[in-house]
């Protein structure tokens, strides 16, 4: 589509629809909701990485005063789930179907399985009950390094799926890596290691299920893709899609982690079978031991480049732990693949790409969705071989910046205009990169206080990739007389923290040509839209407001003809992509790229091994900033939470037991921990393809940042560290103090 002139909304700081009933607390999130006769639910983790459940005794919790039901997997009509493939039952233990993805539904592969929910007149009861249920087990052999469980012999996560752990292959070759390799003037080769991350969102999950006016089973419960959860929940009824119901209140939070469903299935289930409301909350630890984790990855690399300055090749073999599921990692790690080169133009690549299924917690859509672990690898390397050549790092990826009718490593030029080339220059000047002081210096005096700068780059697909056919849909009301007094928008997109619904007003008002205080939304219901797709893939402002200018275009024909109320409908399809061929990788995996790069400065004390974030600046090219103002929020948040990935954040997973399952030893960023000034650079390359030139943005200023950390405590300190988080200990290891 193509883009039509500014009326003056689009691009203007207007104040969020939804920031009175946030900060007055009228706002209803799943937690807050309650209906008559409502009951209450809680779950029976399994507690254990991998085993066979023999028997679930529930006669006790069922003679409790006040238990009204036990659900166990032999009352899941169809036991199993899964987003991208069905292979976790939805409740674990003797007695379900045979699931029709052939998964034994009576085993559990990690400790936040599922085993049973018990349903009571008081969330107190319920607890009660839950742990009145005997369970008995017997214990398999587990695998919980993903390396180890590509090797041959090792247990098998799901010996029913065939004789390997390893449940995705990808492959790029292109030109002739190693002849390069041989010819190159400077060769850095190096193996990296990312961790998990948790969420961390403020919502735990909750929601609340009943049977509606029409007797849909209907789910309120917080996620990312309502058409998405509804398919998943029939399915596991064994119900049609029209019997199931599902609206989302707001959201406090999602970042990826709310793609994978949760407490929806259950849910659902009880109030089909009771006919009655049914509520669950999650405690903290709950959440922390129940859903996905960004996937750990250990990542080999051997990259070269000639005295020039000019990247010659690149070698990468990227190993990601699936955890005990596949979630989303067919797709995660698509997209690691096609990232991993960063976003640089080199001639010959060559990429090995292996997930592996382990008995650890399964690894989920996480913001960035496998580029933060290509670009801490592309990254890192690039720091490195600047350092060989003795060349300024600025400098150093400057020349190697993909330009116009360069190919990434998958073969094929990237989509739409390519303008990393301006985010580095950008960062730098914002930076001052050029007239800055060489580390290490000391501080205030003090020798054990050391400051460096540090500089990385990044991009991301936005959208959907690999041949899905993206789309989004959207209907357009157009009310009044005369003129045009009311504009009524239809999307079930989801906004989860982020705006994205003011941004959709926005945007339908420019399409129409009203006041923003004209247009009202109508949000995320299955019952009364069509498909919006996930608010995932920093895809929703692009394909929202594509869907909707294209929903106005077709009710303003109307109007003109004096159709009134006019009412139309638009479903965008964006262009279309290609899976990786197998053999080679060569493809068109996506439709449209977005940029960034950011220069950092730390201050480290070689005493205690603390890194403070002084200084950040990011310069993203959004395309077009249609709320400047959420964009700037967007890059600052995004830095501060990538931020505890570099520095803070440890879940301390061993042996498939998260370690720290509660906000008090789970440390994230606080205001006290933020940096002192996070400077925005907001860009705008327009996007021919986008609405009003948008790109997408929210994954953006999390990509570079742990790499740019990095280089800046090597810049302090002249060591590399090459597994992060760069906690004190870390530190102090590195630096050789313990």
């Amino acid at each position: 589509m193509k883009n039509t002139p500014s009326k003056g909304v689009v691009g203007q700081a207007v104040p969020r629809i939804d920031a009175r009933d946030k900060v007055t607390g009228a706002a209803k999130y799943p937690g807050d909701l309650a209906r008559p006769g409502m009951l209450h639910m809680k779950i029976l983790f399994a507690g254990r990485a991998h085993a066979r459940v023999v028997s679930i005794d529930t006669s006790a919790a069922e003679a409790l005063p006040g238990v009204v039901a036990v659900y166990t997997a032999k009352d899941v009509p169809v036991n199993e789930y899964g987003l991208q493939k069905k292979d976790q039952p939805v409740l674990c233990g003797p007695g379900s179907a045979p699931a029709p993805n052939g998964v034994a539904g009576d085993v559990v592969r990690f400790e936040g399985d599922q085993v049973a929910a018990i349903v009571a007149e008081t969330e107190a009861i319920a607890a009660q009950g839950r742990d009145l249920i005997r369970v008995e087990y017997e214990d398999l052999p587990a695998v919980f390094d993903p390396l180890e469980a590509m090797q041959p012999g090792a247990p098998l996560v799901h010996p029913e799926l065939g004789d390997s752990n390893v449940c995705v292959r990808y492959k790029v070759r292109k030109g002739d890596v190693e002849a390069a390799l041989a010819q190159a003037d400077v060769v850095v080769e190096s193996t990296y290691r990312t961790p998990a991350q948790e969420h961390a969102y403020l919502q735990p999950e909750a929601g609340i299920a009943y049977l509606d006016e029409q007797g849909r089973v209907t789910v309120e419960c917080a996620g990312q893709w309502t058409h998405a959860d509804r398919a998943g929940i029939a399915h596991a009824l064994g119900l049609p899609e029209e019997q199931v119901r599902v609206i989302y209140p707001a959201i406090g939070g999602a970042f990826g982690g709310r793609e994978d469903l949760s407490v929806q299935i259950v849910l659902a289930l009880a109030a089909m079978k009771l006919k009655r409301p049914v509520k669950i909350v999650w405690s903290r630890q709950e959440s922390i031991i129940g859903h996905g984790k960004r996937h750990p990855t250990v990542i080999k690399a051997r990259w070269g480049a000639s005295r020039q300055g000019k990247l010659l090749a690149a070698e990468i073999e990227i190993v990601g732990d699936a955890g005990a599921y596949m979630y989303t990692t067919n797709k995660v790690l698509g997209n690691t693949t096609v990232t991993c080169t960063g976003p640089y133009f080199i001639p010959h690549v060559k990429v090995d790409t292996y997930g592996v299924y382990t008995n650890n917690v399964p690894s989920a859509a996480f913001r960035g969705f496998g580029a933060p672990q290509a670009m801490w690898v592309a990254e890192m390397q690039m720091s490195k071989l600047a350092e060989k050549l003795g060349l300024d790092p600025v400098e150093f990826r400057h020349r190697n910046a993909l330009r116009p009718g360069d190919t990434l490593g998958v073969g094929t030029p990237p989509p739409g205009r390519v303008s990393i080339v301006e985010c580095i220059e950008a960062a730098a000047q914002r930076f001052a990169w050029a007239t800055g002081e060489p580390g290490p210096r000391t501080v205030n005096g003090q020798q054990s206080t050391v400051r460096g700068k540090g500089f990385a780059a990044g991009f991301k697909n936005v959208g959907f990739s690999f041949g899905y056919q993206e789309n989004s849909w959207a209907k357009v009301e157009l009310h009044g007389d005369g003129e045009i007094e009311q504009v009524v928008v239809w999307h079930a997109g989801a906004d989860v923290g982020q705006g994205a619904h003011t941004v959709m007003a926005q945007m339908a008002a420019e399409a129409v040509g009203v006041p923003f205080e004209r247009v009202t939304m109508i949000t995320s219901d299955t019952a009364t839209m069509g498909n919006p797709g996930s608010a995932s893939a920093s895809r929703m402002t692009f394909m929202a407001g594509n869907a909707i200018r294209g929903a106005a275009a077709l009710a303003l024909e109307k109007w003109k003809n004096e159709d009134r109320p006019a009412i139309a409908e638009y479903t965008y399809l964006a262009p279309k992509t290609q899976p990786f061929d197998p053999e080679t990788g060569k493809s068109v995996p996506n439709f449209s790229y977005a940029y960034v790069a950011q220069a950092v400065e730390v201050e480290v004390d070689t005493e205690t091994g603390e890194v403070r974030l002084l200084r950040v600046v990011s310069a993203d090219d959004v395309g077009r900033a249609i709320n400047p103002a959420l964009v700037e929020g967007q890059i600052e948040g995004g830095v501060v939470q990538a931020q505890g990935y570099a520095l803070m954040e440890d879940l301390k997973i061993r042996n498939g037991h998260i370690g720290a399952d509660q906000l008090s030893t789970y440390l994230i960023p606080t205001a006290l921990d933020v940096p002192d000034k996070v400077e925005s650079v907001i860009l705008e390359v327009t996007e021919d393809e986008g609405p009003f030139g948008a790109r997408g943005l929210g994954e953006l200023p999390f990509l570079p940042l742990a790499p740019a950390v990095a280089a800046a405590v090597h810049d302090a300190t002249g060591v590399w560290f090459d597994e992060f988080p760069l906690t004190p200990e870390r530190v102090l290891r590195g630096l050789g103090k313990i």
